[in-house]
């Protein structure tokens, strides 16, 4: 498989928390391995995704500040267990003979592991370790044993030696079987017990170390739907799909202030057409989030410039008169801008039924993080605006790049219905 091609494949991903040997694996070494992802909506009509994903950003900044500490018993003002409102997954096998499990993907943490739905298999390829494994997200959390286990791709892929989470509780997580984390893995330190110094590496790292892929980086793309779940996303190791972008993938370092710099934390500005209302500061890339998240100044602006009201969903509401007037929201990274267009910044409407709203109604996206710009961490890209935006994360180079997509200026979310 060439740089650019599309190739469906199933794959069993997971960490190493020890040097994995490089073992024969049936493939040209260093090319890119691409997947299909499947976005998934629950569609209960129960769920506020304001509070969750503000629970999930207390949670993503306490992990980045360093003081959650092994078996947490839970973040101050984090919302109770509950299963993923909207979620992108992919499926992975594990094991000899193999086990299928469809995981969570989230750039914002980077232990993997599996257990909370479908048990674990354990065949004679798994390989207990000394340590337990726990994690704290904010909107639930996991711990449980960490194994080594060969994980298998389609195509005769194979990475052998890798660390996975196997959960013996969790919460938060019914609706799938684990997580498959793609962040730096500076975030695993502290989530292992005894090496509780330990640094993890992640499914990409272990990729690179064993010259499966050429390059130490994660691609992703993800689509605007209208369908409650469909398979519309797509993940590339070590390299980009050229199909999946238009124009050039541009990159930003990562940021240097804290909490965000250990994420795939990166510096922007906002302005609503062409009214500021986020200086220049630190937040973070996250696919685990739902919403995109603002400070708690940024989204007064917000607010005050869309009219949008507070409605029943946590979400702002706003009239198709005020959609008409909506102007574009402009992310600035790194010199470069990229639209976040009116369409974009609305739900759904086919979908306003899974988060209580009416068929017709309109709910902005854009919501506030909970806190004022200053924190470190100021704001959250989650996959609304993801899904508009093809996203890479390049370990070596520590840096995150973006680039559009023939999704950018979609109007699916408004003519849904």
């Amino acid at each position: 498989m060439f740089p650019g091609a599309s190739l469906l494949v199933t794959i069993v991903l997971a960490l190493s928390a020890t040097a994995s040997p490089v073992l024969f694996n049936p493939r040209r070494a260093g090319a890119p391995v691409t997947l299909k992802s499947a976005k998934r909506v629950n569609a209960t009509g129960t769920f506020n995704l304001v509070v969750r994903d503000q629970a999930r950003a207390r949670g993503l900044k306490a992990k980045g500040a360093n003081t959650l500490g092994f078996k947490n018993a839970g973040i101050v003002g984090s919302i109770g267990s509950t299963n993923q409102a909207v979620d992108y997954t992919v499926d992975v096998q594990i094991g000899n003979p193999p086990t299928t499990y469809t995981l969570l993907v989230d750039t914002g943490s980077s232990n993997t592991w599996v257990g909370s739905g479908k048990p674990f298999v354990q065949t004679s390829t798994s390989i207990q370790t000394k340590d337990q494994v726990a994690v704290t997200y904010g909107i639930g959390d996991m711990e449980g044993t960490e194994f080594n286990d060969k994980l298998s791709f389609d195509a005769g892929l194979n990475v052998f030696g890798q660390s996975i989470g196997i959960a013996t509780s969790s919460t938060g997580f019914d609706d799938v079987d684990g997580i498959l984390g793609l962040g730096p893995n500076d975030l695993t330190v502290g989530t292992l017990k005894p090496d509780t110094k330990t640094a993890i590496p992640t499914v990409t790292d272990n990729l690179f170390s064993q010259a499966v892929i050429a390059q130490n980086q994660v691609a992703i793309s993800f689509e605007p739907t209208t369908s409650l779940s469909v398979e519309n996303g797509e993940i590339t190791f070590g390299g980009t799909d050229s199909s999946k972008f238009v124009g050039s993938i541009n990159f930003a370092p990562i940021t240097k202030t804290k909490p965000a710099a250990n994420f795939w934390g990166i510096d922007q500005s906002i302005r609503f057409g062409n009214t500021q209302i986020l200086q220049k500061t630190a937040g973070i890339v996250d696919t685990g989030t739902t919403l995109t998240l603002i400070a708690s100044d940024a989204f007064a602006k917000y607010q005050n410039l869309t009219g949008g009201v507070a409605s029943a969903t946590g979400l702002l509401q706003i009239s198709p008169a005020q959609f008409s007037a909506l102007k574009s929201l402009f992310f600035t990274i790194n010199n470069v801008d990229y639209e976040l267009t009116a369409d974009a910044q609305i739900w759904p409407r086919a979908l306003n039924t899974a988060i209580g709203g009416q068929p017709n109604d309109i709910f902005l996206i854009v919501a506030d993080i909970g806190t004022p710009s200053g924190s470190g961490l100021d704001f959250i890209n989650g996959f609304t605006f993801l899904e508009r935006f093809y996203s890479v994360y390049d370990t070596t180079n520590k840096k995150v790049g973006l680039a559009n997509t023939p999704f950018t200026r979609a109007t699916t979310n408004f003519n849904s219905v």
